[in-house]
């Protein structure tokens, strides 16, 4: 996948992301309705000295997903053990994770998804009853053992809800999905990073960044980061809007937070098959790149602006998108759907 300004966050700024993410659901911005859910249940829960239900957290990514898991265990005043999807290979695995956890604790696996299918039937029974049923040797010596675990909450993210099973997802008691921020809302996270990060930039640089960001929080720290480093060399180290606008410039990120690979893609789609419909696979070998990519980091956001739409026949180039390259839309009879 190539290198995006937008693109998720690379290992060596980690401990920065992690430093900017809020500890109290009163620190994070944005999430209205949800955080007001779930602190209720979180106080409900506290007050009966109970485990929370379990929590399946989705949406695109960059929204807070793992920012709202580590913020549910602050606010339960428990501890919290995170891993991957990916990471759980075996039911062994599995057990090795859940016998650590103490009483109430969290556990936060990112890329539920992508659970091996083994591991996940291992699951059920830890996630209904708390037990864990383990088999030992194969054949006639084979052994079970039934363990029991401590009362714990789960909590699974992903970019694919579509893609949870329906066993795996109904044991979850809560399920909430992320939706992109609007302007004021980044606005508001570029203003409390800029704090935290010791970065000088003005209402109006702020609210230009927040406009470019796509609705993503992540996002926007990135931009926020990049254009500190613009600001020092190229002005006199504030973040005005014209220096924001210079600067995201020079980053190819455009006003509506769109970068060279959203308008790569966009212009093949156009040039290449008169705007669609053209099938996924077909399009991701057209942009030398995977189809899994282009599916969950390209799209999500061409389609919440209109850019894009999933046909039954394939994706479609919509005429604000027409209208946004520059290029005359074709003729009324030429025209594909939007």
């Amino acid at each position: 996948m190539e290198e995006r300004i937008v693109s998720a966050v690379r290992q060596e700024e980690d401990l920065v992301e992690a430093s900017l993410r809020p500890r109290s659901l009163r620190e994070y911005v944005g999430q209205t309705r949800l955080k007001e859910s779930l602190a209720i249940y979180i106080q409900a829960a506290r007050e009966r000295g109970e485990q929370l239900d379990h929590v399946l957290l989705h949406g695109p990514p960059g929204l807070g997903k793992t920012t709202l898991a580590h913020i549910i265990a602050n606010e339960l005043g428990v501890g919290i053990r995170t891993t991957s999807g990916p990471a759980i290979e075996r039911p062994g695995d599995m057990v090795a994770i859940l016998t650590n956890l103490e009483d109430r604790e969290v556990l936060f696996i990112d890329e539920i998804h992508r659970l091996n299918r083994t591991a996940e039937e291992a699951l059920y029974p830890a996630m209904e009853d708390f037990m864990f049923d383990w088999v030992a040797g194969k054949g006639p010596s084979a052994r079970t053992y039934r363990v029991q675990l401590p009362k714990f909450t789960l909590i699974g993210a992903t970019t694919r809800a579509g893609l949870i099973t329906s066993p795996l997802r109904d044991r979850f008691g809560i399920s909430a999905r992320l939706e992109y921020y609007s302007h004021g809302e980044v606005r508001e996270v570029v203003e409390r990073s800029s704090r935290l990060l010791g970065i000088a930039i003005d209402a109006e640089g702020a609210t230009e960044v927040g406009r470019r960001s796509r609705g993503t929080p992540r996002v926007a720290n990135r931009l926020l980061r990049r254009l500190r480093d613009y600001a020092q060399v190229r002005a006199n180290g504030v973040i005005t809007a014209g220096v924001a606008r210079e600067g995201l410039a020079m980053l190819e990120v455009d006003e509506l937070g769109l970068d060279r690979v959203d308008i790569r893609l966009l212009r093949t789609m156009v040039e290449k098959y008169a705007g669609g419909p053209v099938g996924l696979d077909t399009l991701a070998t057209a942009i030398s790149d995977e189809a899994q990519t282009v599916e969950d980091v390209y799209e999500p956001f061409l389609i919440q602006i209109g850019f894009i739409k999933r046909t039954s026949r394939g994706r479609v180039v919509t005429g604000p998108a027409y209208e946004h390259l520059g290029i005359p839309r074709p003729a009324s009879g030429q025209m594909n759907l939007w």
